[in-house]
């Protein structure tokens, strides 16, 4: 993985066409499709010119931006390569087959960007009154924690916390689903200990959702202290080590015969009513 390495050789600064999947460049790029080489490199991919320029101008640093030959020319496309090679990233120009290799898909769009993984520490987390961020136990679907960094994004929370072992927010899977959001919203990691060591010194009131919570989500106050919303794992929810640690255990009052919801769709009624007070149409972009 050299050539995503930090302490690794790396072609900086170079615009290459590339038309072999044997190129070893092509194939350390297509490795990021593994958790694994991932966290070796500190890389992932993002597909799109829309994701790619999201993540430059949100500050994320590239390190290589592949381009389909179609797409040469294109004023949008032709920027995001001289800023790439500009910050000392290289630019390949490859074969809609090469592309199609990379992203795994029959009809791939025809930028993808290689970008530097970027988390969080926990430590620095000190939400500040308004603030609202999200924990979620073991999410282990990439569509729902993709789905919910979106939600996040939209309703004007502060961040995601995962908590435990959870899928990655950085596989292809979930950087898609989450529509670029991903580079727009602060990611944290932590043990289930861990987390809780930090909830009792950060000064936030947390709100599990719990299917034996006594308490409707729409009569809790919201606005007393900075808000972590406790969601749960897929299959099993929070754990009991957890649920005793939240200052309410809330629940979302349904009728009909669905015995729960999706997690992102949970994730998302609770986002929206703990900022309800915080947003208004006025201030929609």
């Amino acid at each position: 993985m050299n050539e995503f390495h930090d302490r690794g050789p790396r072609r900086v600064g170079q615009v290459k066409e590339v038309t072999s999947l044997a190129n070893p460049i092509i194939k350390d790029i297509k490795a990021l499709s593994d958790k694994k080489s991932r966290e070796q490199s500190g890389a992932f991919m993002a597909e799109g010119l829309k994701l790619v320029i999201d993540a430059i101008e949100l500050g994320w640093t590239i390190r290589t931006l592949v381009y389909a030959k179609a797409a040469k020319g294109k004023p949008l496309v032709e920027q995001m390569a001289a800023k790439t090679v500009a910050s000392g990233g290289l630019v390949l120009e490859v074969s809609e087959k090469v592309l199609s290799s990379v992203t795994r898909r029959d009809n791939p769009q025809m930028v993808v960007g290689i970008f530097e993984t970027r988390w969080k520490p926990l430590r620095d987390i000190r939400p500040q009154q308004g603030e609202t961020w999200i924990a979620l136990d073991r999410v282990r679907d990439p569509g729902n924690l993709g789905t919910i960094i979106r939600t996040a994004d939209a309703a004007g929370a502060s961040g995601v916390i995962l908590v435990g072992e959870a899928t990655d927010p950085f596989s292809l899977e979930t950087v898609r689903a989450t529509m670029g959001s991903v580079f727009a919203v602060p990611v944290a990691r932590a043990s289930m200990d861990e987390f809780i060591a930090w909830k009792k010194t950060a000064g936030v009131q947390v709100v599990a959702t719990h299917l034996a919570g006594s308490v409707d989500y729409r009569t809790i106050d919201y606005k007393k202290k900075p808000v972590v919303l406790l969601m749960g794992n897929e299959q099993s929810g929070i754990p009991e080590q957890l649920a005793r640690e939240a200052d309410a255990l809330a629940r979302i009052p349904q009728q009909g015969r669905a015995d729960s919801l999706n997690l992102a769709v949970a994730s998302a009624v609770m986002l929206f009513e703990a900022r309800r007070h915080l947003l208004s149409l006025s201030e929609a972009k």
